[in-house]
């Protein structure tokens, strides 16, 4: 069982002084990602609009508008040519990142987009919907491709794995389901959770699930056996987003207390609790060479923890 001795010869937990605030959002940052290369991160906000910040020096480089409803949800696709954001008002928007400019407008069923996600080749889009339903979209087309039924509740979080095979969906449901992407079939249903699931990610090698709940735990799962393998304690609220870090050994956790938390990904242990936040922790991501944890909050603001 790994200890906190040993993750901190992996990785120099972040000290709160050493925080860097994103300011300029004027609603809840309800999302957070960074691109590919880990030189930009996107932020979604209540605010309708989505902000582009330069990572090395904090600065905001672009404030996408167009949207008229709150942003629920950015990713960037794997090439970095387009930044997916969503929310109620057309579901989806595609942005031009080297334009700023909106190149395309799908999902346009009238309900609220609550997660979406690239697949690994960035050929598709998922997204997750409060009409109950995981759909995936063409992304040079626009073209919806499948609506995955099965959610008895809205759909709150969608994750790819890592060779794009399989889709993971977390509903309000309280349930986890796996889906085939190639057939659109369900695979199998993790239900052990208590109350809402906001959020799943898979693990960089695609072994592991980690899901957050309005039960205030996390929880690890291995895929190929869906067997739960730890139940993450310490969140004194609801929490709203996982992640983990490139190599695999952390997990970085946003909850309604208005911390992050890391854990163990090996023993499921509290690592540390980053507590710079003045309200909910809605979004958290590791930057994609594991160097910068990002976090967005209730409190109009995005920060950047530093682990290395």
């Amino acid at each position: 069982m790994s200890t906190y001795t040993d993750v901190r010869d992996l990785v120099r937990l972040p000290a709160v002084s050493a925080v860097r605030t994103l300011s300029g959002h004027k609603g809840w940052v309800r999302s957070v990602a960074f691109s590919p290369d880990g030189f930009l991160l996107a932020s979604g906000s209540h605010d309708k609009k989505v902000k582009v910040w330069d990572v090395p020096t904090g600065r905001l480089l672009r404030t996408l508008c167009g949207h008229r409803e709150p942003v629920r949800a950015v990713a960037f696709s794997p090439d970095m040519r387009l930044l997916a954001s969503g929310s109620p008002e057309r579901g989806i928007k595609l942005w031009n990142l080297l334009t700023g400019l909106e190149v395309s407008a799908f999902a346009r069923f009238g309900h609220w987009v609550f997660s979406v996600a690239f697949s690994p080749d960035g050929r598709l889009l998922a997204s997750a919907s409060d009409d109950r339903t995981v759909r995936l979209w063409d992304v040079e087309t626009g073209e919806e491709l499948r609506a995955l039924s099965g959610h008895k509740a809205p759909v709150w979080s969608v994750a790819f794995s890592p060779d794009g095979r399989l889709l993971a969906s977390a509903s309000r449901d309280r349930t986890i389901r796996l889906w085939e992407v190639e057939s659109g079939q369900e695979v199998a249903t993790l239900a052990r959770h208590r109350a809402l699931v906001s959020s799943v990610a898979f693990s960089p090698d695609g072994r592991l699930l980690a899901s957050a709940s309005d039960d205030r735990t996390v929880r690890l799962w291995e895929v190929a056996s869906r067997r739960e393998l730890h139940i993450l304690r310490g969140h004194k609220h609801w929490v709203f987003s996982v992640a983990f870090s490139p190599d695999g050994r952390l997990l970085a956790s946003g909850a309604g207390d208005d911390k992050v938390k890391l854990w163990s990904v090996a023993s499921g242990d509290e690592l540390c609790t980053l507590p710079g936040h003045a309200h909910w922790v809605f979004s958290v991501a590791f930057s994609p060479r594991g160097g910068l944890l990002a976090s967005g909050s209730v409190d109009h603001t995005a920060k950047l923890w530093p682990l290395d």
